[in-house]
Order: structure tokens, then sequence, then C-alpha cells
């Protein structure tokens, strides 16, 4: 029986080496299918409007960086929601991942977003207005996670969000059928329900931010069983 009363710490297949770049290419291309269709990425045009809308008379461009960026999806869809509002934007993407800064550098809709393959905590600064991650917190142990969110209210002018899964019997086995019907990739099946496995409750939370010692922040749930975190630096 699947316990979702405290996280797990299991890895998952993604963190480990040697994954083919071609494994790669393809786990990248379902992650952006399924932040597409469930509602991934209208969740991290959500927590930047909150940002900005927090802090109106921000200076242009928009400088936004997100750390953990796997294939670089969200910052796509900033990018082509940017361009429909007239909102000049500069966008940093930021993964420890030579694979995937690969994967997101060659993909053609990238306009002029800047990947840098680094841990985050020795890249260069981007003097980020907003930072954020989209399924990055779930990978570290919650002792780890409370440097992460001091890190981004430190290096962030206006502030950051978070979105992240949260840890639910019908999120876990709802996308482990779904990627066993339709998905094609090993990692995809294997990591997407281990993922929900390692998300979080909101006390979860709480507690993390709490033990940051962040008071100025708001956790909102959202579908299809997210999180979207908002702390205003």
């Amino acid at each position: 029986m699947t316990s979702f009363v405290q996280r797990s710490y299991q890895k998952e297949l993604l963190d480990g080496a040697g994954i083919p770049f071609a494994h790669i290419r393809r786990n990248m291309q379902e992650l952006d299918f399924i932040n597409r269709h469930l509602g991934g990425h209208d969740i991290t045009l959500d927590g930047v409007v909150k940002l900005i809308q927090a802090v109106p008379n921000f200076k242009k461009p928009l400088r936004i960086t997100e750390i953990g960026c796997g294939g670089g999806d969200n910052l796509r869809a900033i990018t082509r929601w940017a361009k429909d509002i007239n909102l000049q934007v500069a966008l940093t993407g930021i993964d420890f991942n030579a694979e995937c800064i690969q994967y997101a550098a060659s993909v053609p809709q990238h306009r002029d977003i800047v990947f840098i393959c680094a841990d985050y905590r020795n890249a260069p600064d981007t003097g980020a207005d907003i930072i954020f991650s989209s399924l990055f917190c779930h990978h570290f142990t919650d002792e780890i996670l409370v440097t992460q969110l001091q890190w981004m209210q430190q290096h962030s002018r206006i502030g950051f969000f978070i979105n992240d899964l949260h840890r639910h019997p019908a999120a876990y086995y709802s996308i482990k059928t779904l990627t066993q019907l339709f998905s094609k990739s090993y990692l995809v099946k294997n990591d997407a329900p281990l993922s929900v496995r390692r998300g979080f409750v909101r006390a979860d939370w709480e507690r993390l931010f709490s033990a940051a010692g962040i008071e100025q922040y708001s956790i909102q749930w959202r579908w299809a069983f997210r999180w979207l975190i908002t702390a205003v630096s």
C-alpha cells in the first residue's frame, strides 16, 4: 500500500547520471505536453501576474529567472504570453543537468531565452526581479528546501513563486494510469507518479516557510493537484 503521510525521498530516474540525450528529449517533450494540458503553464503565468500586481511600478524589461528549468517549457510559455500582452521580458533558465540545457537551447521557439548549465547557487547573478521554480522543489529534502527558499527570497527583487505538486492519492493514481497508457518515455512512467509521492501538502509548506523565517507568503491550491506559492521579497 502506497503511503502519502510523509514525503518520499526515493530518487527519480531523471536525477541519475548517464541518461541518453534521446531519452532526455522525449522526457522533456512529454513534460511540456503535460504542463500544457493539465494547467502547469497557466499556474506559472499566474505566479508572474500575482507578483507584478504586488509591485506594479517595476522596471522593464521584467527579468525572470527559473531555477531547475529542465527543458525550458515554462519559459517558452512566458515568452508567448509576454508577446501577446506586449510586455518586455528578459528570461533566464538555470539547470544543473547539461542534457536538459542542451535540449532547452535546441528548441526553435526558445527565442531570446538565456540558458545556463549550473547549480543555481553558483550561477552568475541574473539580476532577477522574479525567481521561480516549477516541479523542482520536490527533488530536494526539506532541509535543503529551507535554504532554497531563503536563497530565492534574497536573490529576487520583487519576489518568488513555486509551482509544485500536491501529494494526494488521486493525483498519484491518476498520473500513474495516464502515463502507463499514453507515455512513450520510461522516465515519465517512473518519475511522474513518484514525483507526486515526493510532493507536498499544505502543512509541509507552512512548516518549510516557518523554518526559513519567511512570514509573508500565500499558498493556493490549483488544478490539477498543484500548489502555487508566492512570496514578495
